[in-house]
C-alpha cells in the first residue's frame, strides 16, 4: 500500500517561500514518478510539478520557474519548493504517485496518477 503524506503548508505573504513535504517509502521513492497537484475552492485539480521515475521533471507554465521540485532519496520525501508565492496559489496541494516509469509525465494529468495523500493548505495573501 503507497501512503504519501504531505506537510509543510501554511500561511504565508505575497513573495514569500514555503517548501512543501512529502513522506514516503523508499520503494515509492526511488521507483515512482511522483507530482505536485493543486486545487483551489471552487475549480478543478490541476497539475504543478512532475518528476519522472528516473529523473526528468515537469512544470505548469504558471509556475513561471518559480517552484521547483525534488526527490531526497535519503529522507523518502518529495518537495515542492515555492518561491515568489502569489495570491493565486492559494489552494490544497497533493502529492501524487504513479507506479513505475510514467511516459506522459509531461502532460501532468491528474488521472493518471493512482496513489494520492491528504493534501496540505497554502494561503497566500497579497
Amino acid at each position: 500500500q503507497v501512503q504519501l503524506v504531505e506537510s509543510g503548508g501554511g500561511s504565508e505573504q505575497a513573495g514569500g517561500s514555503l517548501r512543501l513535504s512529502c513522506a514516503a517509502s523508499a520503494y515509492t521513492i526511488n521507483r515512482y514518478s511522483m507530482g505536485w497537484f493543486r486545487q483551489a475552492p471552487g475549480k478543478d485539480r490541476e497539475g504543478v510539478a512532475a518528476i519522472r521515475s528516473d529523473g526528468p521533471t515537469a512544470y505548469a507554465d504558471f509556475v513561471g520557474g518559480r517552484f521547483t521540485i525534488s526527490k531526497d532519496y535519503g529522507k523518502n520525501t518529495l518537495y515542492l519548493q515555492m518561491d515568489t508565492l502569489k495570491p493565486e496559489d492559494t489552494g490544497m496541494y497533493f502529492c501524487a504517485a504513479y507506479p513505475g516509469y510514467l511516459l506522459s509525465f509531461r502532460s501532468l494529468s491528474v488521472s493518471q496518477y493512482q496513489h494520492w495523500g491528504q493534501g496540505t493548505q497554502v494561503t497566500v495573501s497579497a
